[in-house]
């Protein structure tokens, strides 16, 4: 009935949803045939649960200019996401209205939904009351999205504050605290100031030994970050040994398809790339890519990092087809998610013409 009344002069293409839904196999997420009570006499109507997860099986083309995408509708323990989401769940819970709303603006910043993400956060600093226990958490969330838009000196600005609010309501809130001097740490980072960086990250390090945290995974973010200021003042060796004590915390404390996991095999595959250990280094990042296919959405920018990593080792050891192969992989994501001017673009669209030059 919609097909019919399309009209393509827009640009844009139809797109036919083709679920198989079994009432037998799914029972924490309920669905149900409301045709009988639809305002469009003659229309079929299935109203599927919010938090339903769905296996892709095909997108093909048809002759009605339309695109058709095959779906199964997951049981609740037949998908791969599942260990997943459940720790994502235990992280995230909330307990009422507000915390519910915070625990969403949370997750679409994970999921690089930044702009939905920073219109939610702002909309909780209108409406809890000034003693609400989560504005710290609120400051420091838009802190972090200021981070990803590379304002480092805003996003420090809502870092302090968050500190501070920290400090004076929850002062033995070790992880909170060590949390945001983390993010300090990383801010200061990215404006290349790497003394405040590496004293904000030993700050945080010494509030986890004071509350006795031992192998928390916060800590392996702190170390991950260390290994990170090392890895830029070319202290190789100092950031493997950081980023490897990361990796085994986590792989202690966070279920294998966990994307944290794969930025440590991610950056310990980029540094045995600075080393000069090509073979080392693509195994990191086939290890990192199969994880972050399977924990981030398709067009994550983290994906087509790893993509352009693996085709720049390619290139040094002059396999140019493959590595053509990879930066175009990336350069689909990048031009997908970033404007045409943004450096990654750029920088991504030199390397395929290089490389383009060395194949044949």
């Amino acid at each position: 009935m919609f097909l019919e009344d399309y009209n393509y002069s827009d640009g844009l293409l139809p797109v036919l949803f083709e679920i198989d839904a079994d009432p037998r196999v799914v029972t924490n997420k309920p669905f149900a045939n409301l045709s009988s009570i639809s305002e469009f006499e003659g229309e079929s109507e299935v109203l599927f649960m919010i938090g339903s997860i769905f296996h892709l099986i095909d997108i093909r083309h048809c002759d009605m200019r339309m695109w058709i995408v095959r779906m199964e509708l997951c049981g609740d323990d037949k998908h791969d996401m599942k260990q997943l989401l459940t720790h994502m769940k235990k992280q995230h819970r909330g307990g009422d209205g507000e915390t519910d709303l915070f625990s969403f603006a949370i997750l679409l910043r994970r999921m690089g939904k930044f702009d939905l993400a920073e219109k939610y956060f702002h909309r909780l600093l209108k409406e809890l009351p000034s003693n609400h226990h989560c504005l710290a958490d609120v400051y420091h969330n838009i802190g972090l999205l200021a981070d990803h838009k590379g304002d480092y000196d805003t996003s420090i600005q809502w870092y302090q504050k968050s500190l501070e609010r920290k400090i004076r309501i929850r002062p033995s809130d070790y992880v909170g605290i060590g949390n945001t001097h983390n993010c300090i740490g990383t801010a200061y980072g990215k404006k290349g100031d790497h003394n405040r960086a590496l004293a904000s990250f030993n700050k945080a390090l010494s509030l986890f030994d004071e509350g006795h945290y031992e192998d928390h995974p916060h800590i392996a973010t702190y170390y991950n970050n260390i290994g990170i200021i090392y890895q830029e003042q070319n202290k190789y060796l100092e950031a493997l040994a950081a980023y490897e004590k990361s990796l085994c915390i986590k792989q202690k404390r966070l279920p294998p398809n966990h994307p944290d996991l794969g930025t440590s095999f991610h950056n310990i595959g980029a540094v045995h790339d600075s080393l000069g250990h090509n073979d080392l280094a693509l195994e990191h990042y086939d290890r990192a890519l199969a994880i972050r296919i399977k924990s981030l959405p398709s067009q994550h920018i983290d994906i087509a990092s790893t993509y352009e990593n693996m085709g720049l080792v390619h290139e040094k050891k002059r396999e140019f087809e493959r590595a053509l192969i990879y930066f175009q992989k990336a350069a689909t994501i990048y031009r997908q998610t970033l404007s045409g001017r943004h450096h990654l673009v750029v920088k991504v669209e030199q390397n395929i013409k290089r490389v383009s030059g060395k194949v044949n």
